[in-house]
C-alpha cells in the first residue's frame, strides 16, 4: 500500500468536490469508444495485409466516424477548459499538475489528429452516405504531408492513451474507484 502513495502522488487525479457531470462522463465514453475503435481499425488496417474492400470499409467508417465525432470534441475541450478555469482548487500538487499536463497533451493529440484527418483526404469527405463535404486540400504534396503528421499524431495519441489506461489500473489497483466516479 505504500508503494500505491508514492505512485498516486504522481498520477493523482484532479476532480473538484462534487465530481464529474453526466455530460463530462458521456463525452467521455463517446470520445473513449470512437477513438479507441478509430486508432485500432486504422493502425490494424495499416499493418495487417487485408483486402481493398476491408480497408475502404474502415476507412468510411472512420472517416465519417471521426467527422461526426469533431463537434463533440470541440464540445468536450470547452467543457474541460471552463472547469479548469472554473474549478476550486486548493494548491496543486505536482502530481495534479502533471496530470494536467496529461490531458492537455490527450486534448492536443486528438486535436492535431482531427485536424491532420481532415487536411490528408484525397476525396471528399463522405459522412455515412448523407453529407459530401469537399475535399478540403487539393496539393498531394500537402496531403502527403498531413498524411504523415496524422500518422505520428496517431502513435503519440495511442502512447498517451496507454498512459492514462495505466494511471487507471493502478488507481484501480490502489483502492481509489476511478471507474466508479466516470460511470453513469
Amino acid at each position: 500500500m505504500k508503494g500505491c502513495l508514492k505512485v498516486h502522488f504522481f498520477i493523482e487525479m484532479q476532480m473538484t468536490v462534487s465530481g464529474y457531470s453526466r455530460q463530462r462522463v458521456l463525452l467521455h465514453w463517446i470520445s473513449a469508444a470512437i477513438i479507441l475503435w478509430t486508432l485500432a481499425s486504422g493502425f490494424y488496417v495499416s499493418v495487417v495485409n487485408v483486402s481493398v474492400p476491408v480497408k475502404q470499409s474502415v476507412a468510411f467508417i472512420n472517416v465519417s466516424l471521426t467527422t461526426v465525432f469533431i463537434p463533440f470534441f470541440i464540445w468536450r475541450v470547452c467543457i474541460f477548459v471552463y472547469h479548469t478555469l472554473h474549478a476550486r482548487k486548493v494548491a496543486a500538487s505536482t502530481g495534479q499538475r502533471l496530470v494536467g499536463l496529461a490531458h492537455v497533451l490527450i486534448y492536443l493529440a486528438v486535436s492535431i489528429v482531427l485536424v491532420t484527418g481532415v487536411l490528408m483526404m484525397d476525396r471528399p469527405i463522405n459522412v455515412f452516405g448523407l453529407v459530401e463535404i469537399p475535399q478540403p486540400l487539393g496539393n498531394s504534396f500537402l496531403i502527403a504531408q498531413f498524411t504523415t503528421v496524422h500518422a505520428w499524431a496517431s502513435g503519440v495519441l495511442s502512447a498517451l492513451i496507454a498512459l492514462h489506461v495505466g494511471a487507471v489500473i493502478v488507481h484501480e489497483i490502489c483502492g481509489r474507484r476511478v471507474l466508479r466516479r466516470m460511470s453513469l
